[in-house]
């Protein structure tokens, strides 16, 4: 997708061109029994992405920003992230440009997007209060936090940089902030991961040493020692413990914090084999998930 640059001229003017353009790709929807939110166009073809919380139902009614209806059918979910896939049969829609969300810097400009309190499209302005968070807890959820207004109406409506590109899902409020889903947790929904296992586990990347490394089916000597394990969590009731060294996935190497997390992220549903190193000698251990990704019908 081709990448939209800020209009030259002042700020205001600037600002005013961006929230024009995003307010062509954001939809009401409305869930049978349930008040209304916002919808984004993440593609072309018909693909709306919103909260799960807006949509309980495996339908919905979605109103496009020139005013056609549809109704829509909920095709993907991601209760644990808040989000819900939908599609409408309509084609050359006006999607958004996606940013990443990974890239934010503390004090970025934000616009968030949607139909607070029945005003379409209404369109309020503020700024990235804290960063991502990086490595820590692989359970804890990923959420952008900035003093953006939101109102309700606002669920499931963009949050973009200054540039226009969407970097999140608007989602709720929480202590005075605005909390958003980011753009690659919406991306990894859409092309049908919706999310990862939660092991309930904390880790840090550590170097092996090579007698270590020559046990392990790595290469870079990259591994991710557990240095925390929630209680009744998938890993604690699966026996994974504080020290031990994790290495493969499914058979597959690790190669490090990160690696853990992407295939943490990529991997199916059901249960994952644990490869590791426990007091320098290889162990596996079969993790089965608590709470898998579910689709609809």
């Amino acid at each position: 997708m081709t990448q939209q640059t800020l209009p030259t001229g002042d700020v205001g003017t600037a600002a005013a061109a961006v929230a024009e353009r995003v307010c062509a790709s954001v939809a009401e929807v409305r869930s049978r029994g349930r008040g209304g939110g916002a919808g984004t166009v993440w593609r072309s073809d018909g693909t709306i992405v919103t909260n799960h919380h807006v949509v309980m139902d495996d339908r919905a009614e979605v109103t496009l920003a020139d005013g056609r209806r549809f109704d829509a059918d909920v095709v993907a979910r991601d209760p644990r992230n808040d989000l819900a896939q939908l599609k409408i049969p309509a084609t050359d829609l006006p999607a958004v440009a996606v940013g990443d969300a990974r890239a934010l810097r503390v004090g970025e400009l934000l616009l968030a997007v949607g139909h607070p309190f029945g005003v379409r499209c209404a369109v309020t302005i503020g700024v990235v209060s804290a960063a991502l968070p990086e490595g820590g807890p692989v359970q804890a959820r990923e959420l952008i936090r900035a003093d953006v207004l939101l109102g309700p109406g606002n669920s499931g409506g963009p949050l973009t940089d200054a540039r226009g590109r969407v970097v999140g899902i608007n989602a709720m409020v929480a202590g005075g902030l605005a909390l958003a889903v980011p753009s690659h947790l919406v991306e990894r929904l859409v092309a049908g991961h919706p999310s990862r296992m939660v092991l309930g586990i904390e880790v840090r990347e550590v170097e092996l040493a090579p007698a270590l490394a020559t046990r392990a089916p790595i290469t870079s000597g990259r591994a991710a020692l557990v240095v925390g394990v929630s209680a009744s969590g998938v890993a604690e009731r699966s026996g994974l413990m504080v020290g031990d060294i994790l290495v493969a996935l499914d058979g597959h190497a690790l190669e490090g914090a990160d690696g853990l997390l992407n295939a943490l992220a990529t991997h199916a549903d059901g249960p994952i084999r644990l490869g590791l190193l426990r007091g320098g000698a290889p162990w596996e251990i079969v993790a089965e998930p608590v709470e898998p990704a579910r689709r609809a019908a």
